[in-house]
């Protein structure tokens, strides 16, 4: 369900995550606030935090890979897994679920989530540059001579890739292409995930040379389709004054603040479950590298 490291794995800090989705009545918060703590308390039963629209992440049918991930960490804690399902966008889960204490673990946030306590991290994934296999274009990082000579570039809004596509003029001449992937939608006040389908089916169609997007999101799809290819950005850019840029992120876990004790259950699970969690995300085709801080980042 990840919070895509583009806005760092990002968290994406959209003032659409303050706007309030509807309102109930005291009572029915009440009983909504007796009901979760009730759940909270069922030691069996491992909550997930969980969207139900966010692929390849996470799916109401469970085939999310980190759907997966979540059912490998509570066989280890001996736990029966519950998805605690929002039909919303991932970016979500956190405020609408978790803070509500509707349920206890989220997967797939980057380390040093500031809105929660965050795990051990145990992988850490880069962006790629998605491109045809039978494309012309050596790109190999922001560099390469040849990005000068590419069409439409297709990127999350907001993150690391629009900055550098600023720093080295690719930005302007996208512009258009690049709202055309929001159907020409404003970003004020609201969240627009672009579909990480549409990044790959561009390039695959040729609509597009050049795909730049956090590796999670697109493996999938570029696995399963022999027109395209994925070659990892390096983790060594700079902004036009000289600040960094990174691109590889570490992932892991969250719990509320305050839940120490689920964050050592969590942790000792996923050192037990390091391994079958690695073959899900290789099965997923994600370029898999070792985290650079492999402590937990929060305890307040």
């Amino acid at each position: 369900m990840t919070f895509t490291s583009y806005m760092t794995k990002a968290v994406r800090p959209l003032a659409a995550a303050a706007l309030l989705g509807f309102m109930i009545s005291p009572a029915a918060a009440a009983d909504s606030a007796d009901q979760s703590q009730a759940a909270a308390k069922n030691e069996d039963v491992l909550r997930i935090c969980a969207s139900a629209k966010e692929a390849p992440y996470s799916v109401d049918d469970e085939t999310g890979f980190e759907n997966k991930i979540a059912k490998i960490m509570a066989d280890e804690m001996g736990r029966e897994a519950e998805f605690v399902w929002i039909d919303k966008p991932a970016i979500y889960v956190v405020r609408d679920l978790l803070e509500k204490n509707k349920c206890d673990l989220v997967i797939g946030l980057d380390a040093g989530d500031p809105r929660v306590l965050t795990s051990t991290p145990y992988y850490r994934a880069p962006y790629v540059f998605v491109m045809r296999e039978d494309t012309p274009l050596q790109i190999t990082d922001f560099d390469s001579p040849d990005f000068s000579k590419t069409g439409n570039i297709g990127f999350d809004p907001g993150g690391p890739v629009e900055t550098m596509l600023k720093k080295v003029g690719a930005y302007n001449r996208n512009f258009n292409y690049h709202r055309s992937l929001t159907n020409f939608k404003s970003r004020r006040n609201q969240y627009i995930r672009v579909e990480p389908t549409k990044f790959v089916s561009d390039v695959a169609t040729r609509k597009a040379d050049l795909a730049i997007v956090f590796a999670p999101e697109v493996a999938r799809y570029v696995t399963e389709n022999d027109a395209v290819k994925m070659v990892v950005v390096p983790d060594s850019n700079v902004r036009v004054d000289g600040e960094e840029v990174p691109f590889h992120f570490d992932q892991a876990m969250g719990v509320r603040k305050g839940d120490q004790e689920l964050l050592d259950e969590v942790n000792a699970a996923l050192e037990r479950a390091k391994p079958r969690i690695i073959g899900v995300l290789e099965e997923e085709g994600i370029p898999v590298e070792e985290p650079k801080n492999k402590e937990t980042t929060s305890k307040s």
